[in-house]
């Protein structure tokens, strides 16, 4: 395996262990960000995968080969890392996957600002990685690509620091015994859901909170809500879900409903409008943001900034423009009075305490704040990752925009983390986007 075949995608490095990433190039990256900031501190922490330790000790003995000081912060949430990155001036990585399957991990890494990394310096850093020189350790030694090195012991410090700021800082009530359901994902908020709820008052049935290395995301989580939905159903109370890395959350309401991140940020938009702090009356969201939120946001008189999916580029364009809300559908969300990066915990609470002091239900709520329009999604699994597949499709794209006129719109994407191109379909109907995005799907199953 060579390390150049490695690139900075949409969240940083993902594969399947041990045939895209292995802990050889998770070494020499690890030495590599050590070059970008030599003689600072690197926190390391990981979900709950089970090759999240091994990996975790590969950068670890990269960065130290390079003289830096690493903390192991052992299962940690993502956002969790991030505040240490900030309130520690350090650097910050975690060995996380956020939603895919157990036998995939990655590497996300802060800057010691607490944020993501530009594109200059993922490219600077890519440079040091791929050019061979990322690492003073030489060739791997064995057919397992791993060197014998030290590996930090687990400090709590980071988990710890990171659930007294979320019960110190939000300015938020206790909620005295209200009810509500949990889906950890088995995941990295396992590590801390419990404290924060018992902090806060809250009466949390705290599910999917056991990582075994190869149950995260397994039929739970944020992105398989449905147990929860029946769960809050059943007992008539909210429910969270988490995805792999707690970076993002997924709502059910009272009722079972699926909450997505559009209604939890149009929520969390009116509210902070309300109140007068919502910076310039201005979310940003992404490309795949249903036009329904466009719509309801323009009738409240805020202004909304589309940029490309991730949450990177949602954090570039709110840290340009000095916003302090945005995210995406899928529930990446950023308060950026609180937090550096999407945090799937904080958002919760902040939507528990806008919930609260409502006093409305949240399926009432979420119903009233925004007119969905037809969305159909569909994920093409391709060999080889088009780069514009937009061009390659280019024929098709402009006649079904035309069939769709300006009652609908298409996203086609190439995905940043699988190997798939996204489609994305809004209509009047849900008949007329499958139609479209059936069609297209064939054209690129056609063209790649």
């Amino acid at each position: 395996m060579v390390a150049s075949r490695l690139r900075f995608g949409t969240d940083g490095v993902r594969g399947r262990v041990g045939v895209d990433l292995t802990e050889r190039d998770v070494e020499q990256l690890g030495a590599a960000v050590a070059r970008q900031w030599p003689g600072i501190r690197v926190v390391v922490g990981h979900d709950g995968r089970e090759s999240g330790p091994a990996l975790l000790a590969a950068f670890a003995r990269g960065a130290q080969s390079q003289g830096n000081v690493v903390v192991n912060a052992g299962l940690v949430p993502t956002p969790a890392l991030a505040c240490a990155a900030k309130a520690r001036a350090c650097v910050a990585v975690a060995i996380t996957a956020s939603h895919n399957p157990w036998h995939d991990n990655g590497v996300k890494v802060f800057a010691p600002s607490g944020s993501k990394l530009s594109d200059e310096t993922q490219r600077r850093i890519e440079a040091l990685w791929h050019a061979g020189e990322a690492t003073n350790l030489g060739e791997s030694p064995s057919a397992k690509d791993s060197v014998s090195g030290p590996v930090p012991s687990v400090s709590s410090e980071v988990v710890d620091d990171y659930v007294a700021g979320l019960i110190s800082t939000l300015d938020v009530a206790r909620f005295d015994g209200t009810q509500i359901v949990v889906d950890c994902a088995n995941g990295a908020t396992s590590s801390v859901v419990g404290r924060v709820a018992k902090a806060l008052g809250l009466n949390a049935d705290v599910r999917n909170d056991a990582p075994d290395g190869r149950n995260i995301n397994e039929g739970c989580g944020a992105t398989h809500p449905d147990a929860l939905a029946t769960a809050c159903a059943k007992r008539g109370v909210m429910g969270i879900a988490f995805d792999g890395d707690g970076d993002r959350l997924i709502a059910v309401d009272e009722l079972g409903r699926v909450v997505d991140g559009d209604r939890i940020i149009a929520l969390a938009a009116l509210d902070m409008h309300r109140r007068g702090v919502l910076a310039r009356d201005t979310v940003v969201v992404t490309s795949m943001t249903n036009l329904g939120f466009h719509r309801a946001m323009r009738a409240q008189r805020i202004a909304t900034i589309t940029t490309d999916v991730g949450d990177r580029a949602v954090l570039a364009a709110m840290e340009d423009g000095g916003f302090v809300l945005g995210g995406e559908q899928s529930g990446h969300i950023i308060h950026a009075r609180h937090a550096t990066t999407g945090d799937g915990v904080l958002s919760a609470i902040l939507l528990l305490d806008l919930v609260r002091r409502s006093g409305t239900p949240l399926s009432e709520l979420s119903e009233s704040v925004m007119t969905r329009m037809p969305q159909v999604l569909r994920n093409v699994r391709v060999v080889n990752k088009p780069d514009d597949v937009a061009s390659l499709i280019a024929d098709d794209l402009a006649r079904e925009s035309a069939l769709l006129g300006e009652d609908g719109r298409i996203v086609v994407r190439t995905s940043g983390t699988e190997p798939l191109v996204r489609i994305m379909v809004e209509a009047e109907s849900e008949t007329l986007a499958d139609g479209v995005a059936a069609r297209l799907e064939q054209a690129v199953i056609a063209r790649t």
